[in-house]
């Protein structure tokens, strides 16, 4: 149960992974992958791509397919509506940063 609880909680934090990557370059399904992994994300392909297709029917990416080495690649890059969630995405959380920050402060005194 604590693995389905924690996967719900950190789907928010993959979302503004998301939006932040895909402000400063188009990003792709499997550099995505490997960017959250790097960022200790455990998810798979069957996880992401329905994410960033709902991301996109929300208004939040543009998906524009490029060829590349033959193949299609579905480019995803941040839209409008997208950079005002992804703002104030960044509000919350700086305040919630500083709120758990104080609240740790509080507990080593």
């Amino acid at each position: 149960m604590e693995e389905r609880v924690l996967r719900k909680l950190f789907l928010g934090f993959i979302q503004i992974h998301i939006l932040h990557h895909a402000k400063e370059h188009p990003v792709y399904g499997a550099w995505m992958l490997e960017e959250l992994r790097e960022h200790g994300y455990s998810i798979s392909a069957g996880t992401l791509y329905p994410i960033l297709h709902s991301m996109e029917k929300d208004g939040l990416l543009h998906r524009e397919d490029i060829k590349v080495e033959g193949k299609i690649r579905k480019n995803y890059t941040l839209t409008e509506k997208g950079n005002l969630i992804l703002k104030e995405a960044r509000n919350k959380a700086y305040e919630l940063f500083k709120e758990i920050k104080e609240g740790d402060q509080h507990e080593d005194n």
